[in-house]
Parts: structure tokens; sequence; C-alpha cells
């Protein structure tokens, strides 16, 4: 179930609680006339199945509601109430299977916008990897790619395609490329570094690494993977379930394929650093390709089941 606290002004209340009352898995309705100081206005309480959140969503929207008032969405862990169990049984669909595309396009936008904060943490994560990929360590490769934060700003490129946000792909696509390039520059610096201290050197890169040599190594099943994992991914942002977003971090070589690279190129390995870079965009392309096309999956797949279930219901 999801909670929703709006602000209304006064003219537009009756049509919002009209509008809630005919929105199919919707409870514990109120209204508290004058409560809201900033901005002026009346305050709504509702609750909503979440198979029913993104149509009352649309429709608080379409009222100007976002404009003109506050729309604020929580999720409900525990609600102890027959009635919100009738309300998420007579909402048609599955609430795993709903999509809130304003909530999507929401945590996309935070998740892909270019700061400080995402870049250290690419940054960071490509060290780590770089350290792995000298030392043939398979657990450091794992750790760098569970920090890395390069997913956010991949489905935000999913979303602005679908959703058709041209400002939302350029936001992330500027994330992508730009802490990409300065995590790959700061571990260029990073690496010579650890060369001129005795800590990196050429010999442990150019050994045989039967942990880590699969980074520099593009092929079938680097994309098929990539693809799975992107499915996966999106599936996880979709439905929130953060536990599958880790194991989807830590199944594609991107990370380490950037720290690769960085690690070849300083000591002149073109054959490494070439191949690596093929890794890094194969592994983004086939993660781009897969999230765009779930959600596209998702869409067509939401809206044949509202069909459904408005003509089984004589709508």
């Amino acid at each position: 179930m999801l909670h929703l606290r709006l602000i209304t002004p006064a003219d537009k209340t009756d049509d919002v609680v009209r509008l809630i009352e005919k929105t199919v898995g919707t409870t514990h309705l109120a209204v508290l006339p004058g409560a809201a100081r900033n901005p002026v206005g009346d305050l709504v309480l509702c609750d909503v199945a979440r198979e029913a959140g993104d149509e009352l969503l649309t429709g608080l929207q379409r009222l100007g509601l976002d404009e003109l008032g506050s729309i604020a969405v929580e999720t409900i862990d525990l609600s102890l109430s027959k009635r919100a169990d009738k309300a998420e049984a007579e909402a048609p669909g599955e609430g795993a299977d709903a999509v809130l595309w304003e909530h999507l396009t929401d945590a996309t936008h935070e998740e892909s916008t270019l700061s400080v904060t995402y870049l250290a943490f690419i940054t960071l994560a490509t060290m780590i990897a770089a350290c792995g990929v000298v030392l043939d360590n398979a657990i450091l490769i794992v750790g760098a790619m569970a920090v890395g934060p390069e997913f956010g700003p991949l489905a935000g490129i999913c979303t602005a395609i679908v959703q058709r946000a041209p400002r939302l792909a350029l936001r992330s696509l500027i994330a992508l490329l730009v802490g990409f390039a300065v995590a790959m520059a700061v571990t260029v610096g990073f690496s010579l570094f650890m060369d001129a201290v005795g800590l990196f050197t050429e010999a442990q890169l150019e050994s045989e690494r039967p942990n880590t040599g699969f980074i520099y190594a593009p092929d079938w099943f680097s994309f098929v993977v990539a693809v799975l994992a992107g499915a996966a991914g999106t599936l996880s942002l979709t439905s929130a379930k953060s536990g599958a977003l880790v194991g989807v971090a830590i199944s594609v070589t991107t990370v380490p394929a950037a720290a690769n690279a960085a690690v070849a190129l300083i000591y002149g390995d073109a054959k490494q650093t070439w191949l690596s870079t093929g890794q890094l965009l194969l592994n983004l392309l086939g993660i781009i390709l897969a999230g765009t096309l779930t959600l596209l999956a998702q869409k067509w797949l939401w809206a044949r089941q509202r069909e459904r279930a408005a003509k089984a219901g004589g709508v």
C-alpha cells in the first residue's frame, strides 16, 4: 500500500476527493479543511493500493495539484486493516507488477545527477578495482562492483527513453560519461603513484590472471550477462526490490573494466586498454538495451492488464 499526503487549494478539494473516491483501490480517506499553511489549503490523506497508485497520481497531476499544492507519497510497510486488504483485492493487477512512473523518474533523477558524492563513489570503486586487477583478487573486484553507482545513470537513460524525457537522458548521459572519465583519470594517477612506490608492477598486470582475466576479454557472454543484469536491475527498481540491485551490481563488469583500462594505459599496454574499454562499452550497451526493453514491456503489459480489468468491470 501507498500513503498519499496531499495539500489542495480549497477550490480543488472536492475534485480531489471525488477522484480518490472513484479510484478503485483507495481507502482511509481523511480531509482536514484549512490545515495546510504553506501552501495554504486543505490537507487530504488517503491510502491506495500500489497497483492503483499510478492512475491516481496521473489524475492528481491533471488536476494541477503538483503545481497548485503538493503530492507526497510514502510506502506503507505494514497496514493492519480489513479496508486496506479489501482495497488491494479490488485493485486490478498485482502490486509487484505495478510501475509508479513518477516515482521511477524521481528516483532515477536523483541517482543520475552528477554530484561530488557520485564522483567519489565511482572513483573509489575504480581505484579498488585497480588493486583487484593488479593483484588478481576476485574479492576486490566484487567489492568494487558493489561500490560503483553507475547503474543509476544507466537506469535514468532507460527511463528517459521510455518516458521521452530528454532532460533526464542528458543528465544521465553526462553523469555516466563524466563519471567514468574522472574515475579513470584519477585511477591513472593512483596507478602511477602505486607504481612509484613499488606496489603496482607491469609484471603483475601482464602475468596470467585466472581470476580477473575476463575483464579484458569481451565476448558474447559478456553481452548476454549485461542484458540479463540490465533486465534484473530494472525490475528491482520498478518493484522496489533493492536487494536484487546489489546482485546486479556485482554481476556486470563495468567499473573493473574501466580500472583495467586505466592501469594498462600507464604501462603502455594498448591491447588491454582497448579490450577493457570494449568490455566496458559492451556492458553499458547491454544494460541500456535490456533496461529500455524491460520498461517498454512492463508499460505494455500493465496497460493490457488494466484494459482487461476495465472490461471485466464493465467500465
